[in-house]
């Protein structure tokens, strides 16, 4: 058990999937609101909202310190970078700047960064994501 928190290990689990699921359904409403013409600044709140919860969500099986810890490891550094950039980004281009296009960008760069951070966690998942990518575009 984690020695910072005093949340059983059965109440940690239950919160990561409540907040994962969350996350989950917080970006599924957005992309739900695009299609019902619902604009891109509520699908671009929606998605990017889900994606902090989803991503908060293993603060639970962890902790928070050690989740940062580990999110800005040397392995980690660049993708959790671009993740936070292309969110904070896609608020701006959403909400302030009102640009669909630029919004849509960022809503796409987040996306792969969030693969990219996610695989890495997951032993050669990467090396395998660049052997297949590289086999794709071989000439």
């Amino acid at each position: 058990m984690n020695d910072m928190s005093t949340l059983s290990w059965s109440t940690r689990i239950k919160a990561f999937c409540i907040c994962f699921g969350l996350g989950i359904f917080l970006s599924l409403l957005g992309s739900i609101a695009l299609f019902l013409h619902r604009g891109i600044v509520v699908f671009a709140v929606f998605y990017t909202l889900g994606n902090i919860i989803s991503m908060a969500s293993t603060c639970f099986l962890m902790g928070p310190f050690k989740q940062i810890k580990k999110m800005f490891a040397d392995t980690r550094l660049i993708a959790t970078s671009i993740v936070i950039v292309a969110i904070v980004m896609t608020f701006i281009s959403a909400i302030v700047l009102k640009k669909t296009g630029l919004t849509l960008i960022f809503i796409i760069i987040q996306s792969l960064a969030m693969t990219w951070y996610s695989l890495s966690y997951i032993p050669y998942a990467r090396d395998a994501v660049r052997s297949t990518a590289s086999a794709c575009f071989e000439v």
